[in-house]
Parts: C-alpha cells; structure tokens; sequence
C-alpha cells in the first residue's frame, strides 16, 4: 500500500515540528502560484482563471501518490506552450472548443503518464541526454518568452512556434507600440529581477501584480488601451466528465503522448535535483508516472488544462523549507480560498505584468554555461545541443524534442561503432599492461599483440573491431604468431558478434596466427563455448589474467625454438 500510496510513508509519522516549515512554504509557494498560474493559462490560449483550477486538485492528488516531497505540480511555461501549439490547430484559441480540448488534453495526458507507470517504463527518461534537454528547453524558454511580446508591447503578433514567424511579425508592428503597456511590463522584469537579487523570499510576482493593478486602477490606464484580465469567473472548479468519443481520442492522443513524455522528463528531473539536496527520502520513476498521471486525470475532471512538476515553484518550496507535501496542500488551499473570494480583485490586472512573471521565470532555462562547458569539453554533444535547440526554434517544440531523440541514439550508435581499441603492451618489472600510445617504454615482442576491445561485440561494431585486429595481425605476418585478446571489457556478445569472431579466428588461422582469450566474463565465454568458437583445450584458449597469456605464448615459442634446435644438433 506505501508503494502505490506514498502518503501512508510520511503522513503517519508526521511531527508538529514539520508543520510551521510546511505552512510557510506552502502559503510561500501558493502567492506565488496565483500570477504565476494565470500567466501559464495565457501562454496556453486559455483564460487566466484556468491557470487557478490548474493549481488546486492536481496538487492534492500529487501529494497522495508522488514520491517527492518538495516536487509542485501546477501549469509550466514549456507544457502551456505545448498545449497551445497542439490545439491552436484544431480551435479558435479562447473558444468553448479550445477549452475543452485543453481540458481533454490533460485527462489523456495523464492516462497515458498512468498507463507508462503501471507497466514499469519510468526509464524512459534515459533517452533525453543532458544536451537534448538542454537544447530543447533553452529554445522552448525563448519560444515562451517570445510569445509575450504581443503583450509586453501591446501590439498583435503573430501566434507561432517557430521564432522567425515571431520576430518578422513583432518587426512588422514595432511602430504601434502602446508605451504605456510596455513601460508596466519593463517595470515588472525590473522589480522582480532586483527582488531576487534583494533576498530570494520576496514575493517579487505578487508584489508586482498588486503594484499593476493599483496603477492601473490609479490611473484609469485600461480606459487609456492597456489591456487587462478583467472578470474571473468566482468559485471552486466544476466536476465536468470528459467526452471520451472516438474523434477526440484521434485527435488528441498523439498530442498527449508527447506532453505526457515531456511533462514527466521535466518533472522527474526536477524531483532527483531536490532528492539530492534532502537525501532522506527516494523518487521512484514508474510511482512519478502514477502520480503525474492520477493528477492530470483527476484534475481533468476538475477543469485543469496538463499539468507537471515546475522548476522554479519547487526550488522556492523546497528552500522555503517544505518537509512534506503537506505544503502543496496548503497552496492548493490557498488558491482555492483566493477562487471562493478574491477573484473580483484581479479585474484591473494588467497582462503585461503577467508578461513580465512569465518572461522572468523562463529565462532562467536558458543554460548559457553549459554551452560554454561543452565548447571547451565536447563538441560533439555541442553539435546536439545546438541542433536540438535550432529544430525546436526554427520547427516547433514537438519537432525538436523527437529530433533530440533521434540525434543522440544516432551519436550513440556512431560511438559503438566506433569502438575504443588499444594495443598494449606491459609494464617493465610488472605485470600490469597499458594502451602503447597513451604509456612509453612498455615491454612489446614480435611473435605476439596484445588487444583490448572497450565495448561488447555486437552487430553494430563487430565489423570494425574485426577489420582492425586482422589489420594490426598482418602487420606482423611473418613474425606474428598469436594476437590475445583482452576481453575484460567485453560484457555481452550478441549473435553477429559471434559470427564475427568466427570470422577472425578463422581469418588469422589461415595466415598461421592463433587468437588467445584472456579475463573473459563467465556469460561471454558460455556464448564462445555454445557457438563452438573455441574447439581446442580450453586451458590454452582461455586465460585469467593477460599477463597468464602472454607467458604461455612466450613460454610455447621457447619450447619450440629448443625442440628445434636440438633436433638440428641430433642430426
């Protein structure tokens, strides 16, 4: 029952010590949550009050089932662009379609995240490599900030995925500016970058969302043409069924397969991050599966558009000292006492101070450094970073994030086959070898190579680490009578690896050479066995140690040098 139900681990043995930690963090994070989940709802196309049903039951239901402690599950920048991106296709943004689209979206979003937990596929996280990741969300931190601009500027822009449809359409209407807007806008990125700098408990969003609406309000700046929220809707978030036809699973599925990866990548990675801080609990993947999904299914049926953990809301609940999850349940409570009560008093909020949060909380996504890291370390991966980040900004998130995918398997399958293949030789006075290129004066003999393969033989490498050992062999023809093969790295041979080194021996047979095997795994060495490679006296194929082998060979060479020199004296 814990493993499907992690509130039964840490509820029960709850101390009243954790409970002024958790309700400071909870209320922290929960004035941070209503601008904040506002100007997600707008990212998303979706009126601002879906942001606020967005952040109510998914976070209770997170707290029953998630393994995290710290983790806040409520709208994201990256999946309200997501969502946007997707539905802006098949509804008017803003219509009553579009809405229950939105909503539709999160319910088979999470039965996909539920179905990927039950049947144990939480590894599925191993296929974003780091510079994927990066790539795609420092592009999807530009797109999203971008997308603001038509309200920072208080011009119309054009609604698109693709950056250079953004910056020519934002080009194009740079002369109709409304000052006005954008001076509340630059003012609100000021304030809350400085508010950060001060002391990162200020509530910067908050203290700027009450600061615009009290000018607005002071100033009668929405009679002026500053745009403004305007009327939400007050009251708790209807239970309302979903529509589970045919058609709509048609359109939506694919759509929620790809948030439903992307919202977990983001989730999950967020979660490990603190579990390395707190080290006194552990995130399970496939239970962050379940849970994620439980949350946007029931928080489906409670009007909340897709939904995951947030990088910025977990940090400020996890340093605001958050013990439990307890504290997303008190910023859910918060959020719904603002619903019940306070929603009349967001009527004059401007959107381009919900620009401003938004345009604030993304920048931190983009990871300049780590580029800067790879230039210096590996280029290769920087190659993927950047070509990842160029798809996603030039095509589209989706189109980034499967070509982020695509790219790194391709990168892996071009390492495995190119496999790491040294030459060794030993260290004189000692029993120890090493790669001849990398150590000098090592011990070397013409009758036999030493060769150590870093990877397991398999189909994609067994070509060339065939053609480079026979290569190396013939070198030697003449001279050369053994190649040993250490093989301690060598953890798996699959069937056209056995092929393969089938093939080599009988290659270096016909040209007089015996190929030795030397620190080879149990389950390698069964395989060789089983397929027959080995026909010979296993204790002159097979070696403990290479040093084992290459005295064998030593000592062989020596008895045959003496039988035949002592025949030549007999005769």
């Amino acid at each position: 029952m814990k493993q499907f139900f992690p509130i039964l681990s840490w509820l029960p043995n709850y101390k009243k010590a954790y409970l002024s930690n958790d309700l400071f963090a909870g209320l922290t994070v929960g004035i941070m949550l209503i601008p904040q989940g506002m100007a997600y709802a707008l990212i998303a196309g979706l009126p601002p009050v879906y942001g606020l049903y967005a952040s109510v039951v998914p976070q209770i239901i997170y707290a029953i089932f998630g393994t995290s402690r710290q983790l806040s599950v409520a709208p994201v920048a990256m999946d309200s662009l997501l969502v946007a991106t997707g539905i802006s296709v098949l509804a008017t943004e803003g219509s009553e379609a579009y809405i229950t689209f939105a909503i539709l979206l999160a319910f088979f979003m999470g039965v996909a995240q539920f179905t990927l937990g039950v049947i144990r596929m939480g590894f599925i996280t191993n296929l974003l490599s780091k510079p994927v990741i990066s790539g795609f969300t420092s592009a999807a931190a530009l797109i999203i900030g971008l997308s603001q601009l038509k309200y920072l500027l208080g011009i119309e822009v054009a609604r698109a995925n693709e950056i250079h449809v953004v910056l020519a359409s934002t080009i194009e209407k740079l002369g109709d500016v409304h000052w006005a807007t954008l001076i509340l806008g630059i003012s609100g990125i000021v304030f809350i970058k400085l508010s950060k700098r001060w002391n990162k408990k200020i509530p910067g969003a908050l203290i700027v969302v009450v600061a615009g609406i009290l000018v607005v309000m002071g100033l009668g700046l929405d009679e002026k043409g500053v745009s403004v929220v305007r009327e939400i809707p007050q009251g708790l978030p209807a239970f309302i069924l979903p529509d589970l036809s045919l058609e709509m699973i048609e359109k939506l599925l694919p759509l929620s397969l790809t948030i439903a990866v992307v919202a977990y990548m983001e989730a999950f990675s967020v979660a490990k991050a603190i579990e390395a801080k707190r080290r006194n609990y552990k995130v399970i993947p496939n239970q962050e599966l379940i849970a994620l999904g439980a949350a946007n299914i029931v928080g489906s049926l409670f009007q909340s558009y897709p939904v995951t953990g947030g990088f910025s809301r977990s940090a400020v609940n996890e340093q605001s000292g958050a013990q439990t999850p307890l504290a997303s349940v008190i910023s859910a409570g918060l959020v719904a006492l603002t619903l019940l009560f306070l929603t009349p008093l967001f009527y004059h909020l401007p959107h381009a101070i919900l620009a401003s949060i938004i345009m604030v909380a993304v920048s931190g996504l983009i990871d300049i450094k780590y580029i800067f890291t790879l230039w210096k370390t590996n280029k290769l991966e920087l190659v993927l970073l950047l070509a990842t980040g160029v798809v996603t900004l030039t095509f589209g998130m989706v189109q980034g994030i499967v070509s982020g995918i695509i790219l790194s398997i391709l990168l892996l399958l071009f390492k495995a086959a190119n496999p790491h293949i040294a030459f060794l030789g030993r260290v004189k006075g000692f029993t120890e070898y090493r790669n001849l290129k990398r150590f000098k004066d090592l011990e070397t003999w013409e009758n036999l190579i030493v060769v150590r393969v870093d990877v397991p033989f398999v189909f994609v490498n067994i070509q060339t680490i065939k053609e480079r050992m026979i290569q190396a062999a013939l070198k030697g023809e003449g001279k050369l009578k053994y190649v040993i093969l250490d093989a301690a790295s060598v953890v798996h041979i699959d069937a056209t690896g056995i092929v393969g080194v089938r093939d080599l021996i009988e290659t270096l047979n016909e040209k007089g050479i015996r190929l030795l095997f030397a620190e080879v795994i149990g389950p390698v060495r069964d395989a060789l066995h089983i397929n027959g490679l080995v026909n010979n006296d296993e204790d002159q194929s097979f070696f403990l140690t290479t040093d084992d082998a290459v005295k064998y060979c030593l000592s062989e060479d020596y008895e045959k040098l003496r039988d035949q020199m002592a025949l030549q004296t007999n005769e």
